[in-house]
């Protein structure tokens, strides 16, 4: 049964990558999207471990962990982790040749990163035997339209930013206002969980802001035609 909860904590990450991987102009190494997507999960593991540490800081001086700063903390702190382990992964290799695979490859380490957070909430899921499975799946429906979905676009708009910023030799300036809307939009998707927790508000969120990031594809895509 472990096993069987591994593979559905994968699916929706292997199911977001194959969407994504279509965005591509030109085929990828598969040695360094698997490398990307791992380093995403190694990234996850530390991250749990400075969200941990900011919770304890923020509840040592009266900051609730469902404030609106404390959202915003956590999220900023996915955001960078996420893009942190991208840069890891192949900020130096020769493969970083257009816009387009900079937001590919920040996409991929975050559905890495996504991916354990599935693991983790598949494998603490608390239930009996003969309800496991189906809770499992509405698990996995649940984070496949929801979370895995949330990492991979807010990752795509820092990568959008980076992508520019690399081009316009601006790198610092444009990181930061595409952290800044990453993790406004982050924050803004766990308040409408939190608040409301109807899957309609944040499936309509989702859609929107994917809708811009699709954009932003074309527009890089655009770019190198030029």
């Amino acid at each position: 049964m472990v096993f069987l909860l591994l593979l559905l904590g994968l699916l929706p990450g292997f199911a977001w990558l194959t969407f994504y991987l279509e965005e591509e102009t030109h085929a990828e190494p598969k040695r360094l999207i698997l490398f990307t997507f791992l380093a995403g999960i190694a990234f996850a593991f530390f991250t749990v471990i400075i969200e941990r540490w900011f919770n304890g800081a923020a509840s040592s001086v009266g900051i609730s962990e469902f404030s609106i700063l404390s959202l915003l903390g956590l999220a900023l702190i996915e955001e960078i982790m996420k893009f942190a382990a991208a840069d890891f992964a192949i900020a130096k290799t020769p493969e970083m040749r257009d816009p387009v695979d900079i937001m590919i490859y920040l996409i991929v380490a975050a559905l890495g990163f996504a991916t354990l957070e599935n693991i983790g909430a598949l494998t603490s899921t608390a239930s009996a035997p003969s309800t496991l499975l189906a809770s499992a799946f509405q698990t996995v429906s649940l984070r496949f339209v929801g979370a895995t979905l949330l990492h991979s676009l807010t990752s795509g708009i820092v990568g959008y930013h980076w992508a520019l910023g690399i081009a316009r030799k601006k790198v610092k300036r444009y990181l930061a206002t595409g952290f800044a809307m990453a993790a406004v939009l982050h924050a803004f998707f766990n308040y409408l969980i939190l608040s409301y927790g109807n899957v309609a508000y944040t499936v309509v969120f989702l859609v929107i802001v994917g809708f811009f990031v699709l954009n932003d594809f074309e527009k890089l895509k655009a770019a190198e035609a030029v």
